[in-house]
């Protein structure tokens, strides 16, 4: 099995990267977080990686995070997540959010995710729970919300910025300046220095 990998990145989109290992280029399913996190074509990256082999396939599931591989291994032992549900959920919300949302047994947040239906978000709150206590939580005052805040991240994801790294991006303006949570405007500027 191949657990770790390597090597020239030789292409990047969301969900997808190519690792050239020893003259190999190896086709490696990511989520959004770490094709965000990943270094620009032509730079060395490494990944953890999670091998899937079924009859007429072999997929690799790539993570730049132990954390988050190690997610994605107690995701997919839900009854009814497979692998690239488990990537979906890995990239609607980020490692830590995913934990406080189950942990909390917060059902909107995870049905809020493509893929996730009230079902589904039950049963991952059911059989994960107890089961997620050695993953680290983020602080709930980092979890900034209000009209203003879900604008300003709607507008972001309207850009074409990523989910998660427009969360941090709010979250790090609010930080420097706590008065930016009720002020769209003042708020949208902020965060958009933060993230270019």
């Amino acid at each position: 099995m191949i657990a770790h990998l390597r090597g020239k990145l030789i292409h990047k989109q969301p969900g997808q990267a190519i690792v050239d290992a020893g003259g190999v280029g190896y086709d490696v399913t990511i989520s959004v977080p770490t094709f965000t996190a990943l270094p620009s074509v032509g730079a060395e990256a490494s990944l953890h990686i999670y091998t899937v082999v079924r009859e007429d396939q072999i997929a690799l599931f790539g993570f730049l995070e132990r954390e988050e591989k190690r997610l994605f291994e107690r995701l997919i032992t839900v009854s009814g997540v497979g692998p690239k549900l488990a990537i979906t959920i890995l990239s609607g919300l980020s490692s830590e959010r995913t934990v406080q949302a189950i942990r909390g047994q917060d059902h909107a947040q995870l049905v809020r995710i493509p893929g996730v239906g009230k079902k589904l978000a039950e049963r991952l709150v059911v059989e994960l729970k107890d089961k997620l206590d050695d993953f680290a939580v983020v602080p709930a005052q980092a979890a900034v919300q209000g009209p203003a805040v879900d604008d300003v991240l709607s507008a972001l994801v309207n850009l074409g910025y990523q989910r998660p790294a427009a969360e941090k991006a709010i979250e790090q303006a609010i930080t420097k300046e706590k008065t930016l949570a009720g002020d769209f405007d003042g708020l949208f500027r902020g965060a958009l220095k933060v993230i270019r």
